[in-house]
């Protein structure tokens, strides 16, 4: 049976620079880095570059509104005429609700006063 040879990519930095000094036309194999040391390697053995794998899509998340002190204000009274709309009407959940985001407004203009 013949002994299956590791990827490069599996093996370390030590196995490579071992496996590299058997390598007629590598010079200077202590002062690589891995992957210096895997390209050089496959150069000399005429191993092609692998094509690098389709990355993975990253969903960009919403970049972040910067409102002024006046505009929170705004918002904040509009949220409370909804609410009192709410509490008229008995609808004590989405009351809570804007509460909850009236609160975080009044937060927010005063981290940027």
């Amino acid at each position: 049976m013949e002994k299956k040879e590791k990827p490069l990519e599996k093996m370390t930095a030590k196995e490579l620079r071992e496996m590299a000094l058997g390598l007629p036309g590598i010079h200077g194999v202590h002062a690589m880095k891995k992957e210096e040391l895997i390209t050089a390697i496959r150069a000399a053995k005429g191993i092609p570059e692998p094509e690098p794998k389709k990355e993975k899509r990253i969903i960009a998340k919403k970049e972040k509104v910067v409102l002024t002190v006046a505009e929170l204000k705004r918002k904040v009274k509009e949220l409370r005429a909804k609410r009192e709309e709410l509490l008229q009407q008995r609808n004590l959940k989405m009351a809570q609700i804007f509460r909850k985001r009236i609160s975080r407004l009044k937060k927010k203009t005063r981290r940027a006063a």
